[in-house]
């Protein structure tokens, strides 16, 4: 029997693989006998803070490439986010309910994975370790004494509001440049409605961080507020930036936030990037002060919470297994990888990797020509300075640097990543049944 401690992204990745394999699976999930202060559903795979697994462009972005490799190896997250899509431009996002779901669906239907509601308190000798970046108090305390302390950083969500209170007379739809089928509701702002609202922003009331909260902010949840405070202009060059939107009298506008469907029946809208720590009181306050969400109705206030992560270079093998223990594996944004689709890949390497101890097959880990692969080596790789890694092509093996067009070399890049993961496929027991 192997235990997996989990059912978040990383867990069920692991779990459905190794299960729908033929393996027996105790899965271990705490929920819903108890929460994190992040999540709510008794679900399986619950998506905290978007919906929006990023862009599906398999040639020209790193995460779209990293979805058709996983999408190769027989995701189950690639299946539930098909299944479950929302119109969202180029970008893959999903109906959370649903695809928390199907993925629980999925799960429970299979004879092999045994579910146990409880919480996980020891760190277990073998199985693998999926807890996320909400690891609670005791099995973190138990880690942390494993292996000398833990890493941590603190990443936020955006509000959400309901469909039927946004003032479409003061929006237009349209995706970036038309890519997509004009799926996002766009807002608008004049130069003076931008300012009034950065000034709001900058002198809202936030949440009381202590000092090493702020410095380990990750980068790619910045909250609005800090971002804002980079400069008057930094949000209109970044987050509401114009580029590529025209209004309905064809014009940019000076700066606009754009809305994403939360559900498929698109009855509540996602804030894009607008992550941020202020209050509840004061995230409806500033955010009604753009035209379109004047009467808005909040579903759901942003939140910011701790991301536990490993150090891992230290900890962990390029096949997530601990180093001086081959039988114990951690998976998810524990390891270091940052990202839901991140997250869904450690786990399924994880249970490769189990999966190819199991059957006396020659495990390897993939090259790092691949994304699987170089974020699998990023995490064991040296580092004085390791924090976690979304997908981007700076982590894949080095080649063809004599070509100066960025998009073709993007295209080589994915075509490349792409040929190690069919190469990679084939090394797993009984690679036909993928």
């Amino acid at each position: 029997m192997i235990r997996i401690v989990g059912a978040g992204l990383a867990g069920c990745e692991a779990a459905y693989f190794l299960g729908s394999r033929g393996a027996d699976v105790e899965l271990v999930e705490m929920k819903p006998g108890k929460f994190t202060p992040a999540h709510e559903s008794p679900l399986f795979c619950e998506l905290v803070c978007s919906n929006s697994l990023k862009s599906d462009d398999v040639w020209g972005n790193a995460c779209g490439l990293l979805k058709e490799e996983l999408r190769r190896l027989g995701s189950v997250t690639m299946r539930a986010a098909e299944r479950t899509r929302v119109p969202a431009g180029g970008a893959l996002a999903v109906d959370r309910e649903a695809f928390a779901a199907f993925v629980t669906r999925e799960i429970r239907a299979c004879p092999h994975i045994h579910v146990v509601t409880e919480e996980q308190t020891q760190l277990p000798e073998r199985g693998i370790v999926a807890t996320g970046p909400l690891t609670s108090g005791a099995l973190y305390e138990a880690i942390a004494a494993r292996f000398g302390g833990g890493l941590h950083f603190y990443d936020a969500s955006a509000p959400i509001v309901s469909a039927d209170s946004i003032e479409y007379a003061h929006t237009f739809t349209g995706d970036r440049y038309g890519r997509g089928t004009g799926d996002y509701i766009n807002c608008p702002l004049t130069r003076e409605e931008y300012e009034a609202f950065v000034s709001a922003l900058l002198a809202a009331e936030k949440v009381t961080l202590h000092d090493f909260e702020k410095r380990e902010i990750f980068e790619g949840c910045m909250p609005v507020e800090v971002m804002a405070s980079r400069g008057k202009d930094t949000l209109r060059f970044g987050t509401f930036k114009p580029v590529g939107l025209s209004g309905a009298d064809g014009t940019r506008p000076y700066a606009v936030l754009q809305l994403r469907k939360e559900n498929a029946e698109g009855t509540c809208y996602n804030l894009v990037g607008c992550q941020t720590n202020l209050r509840f009181g004061e995230q409806k306050r500033v955010f009604s002060l753009i035209p379109a969400l004047r009467h808005a109705e909040f579903l759901r206030y942003g939140v910011m919470h701790r991301n536990t992560y490993l150090d891992s270079p230290r900890v962990l093998n390029a096949d997530f297994s601990v180093k001086g223990c081959p039988d114990l594996f951690f998976a998810g944004q524990i390891t270091g990888v940052e990202g839901y689709v991140e997250s869904a890949m450690s786990g399924l390497l994880a249970g490769i990797h189990v999966w190819n101890r199991l059957n006396g097959a020659a495990d390897e880990v993939p090259q790092s020509t691949c994304m699987c692969g170089a974020l699998s080596r990023y995490i064991a790789a040296e580092n004085r300075d390791f924090s976690p890694m979304n997908a981007n092509y700076g982590v894949l093996a080095g080649g063809f640097d004599g070509i100066r067009d960025k998009k073709e070399k993007k295209r080589r890049l994915s075509e490349r990543a792409l040929e190690e993961i069919e190469r990679f496929r084939k090394t797993i027991a009984g690679a036909k049944e993928l």
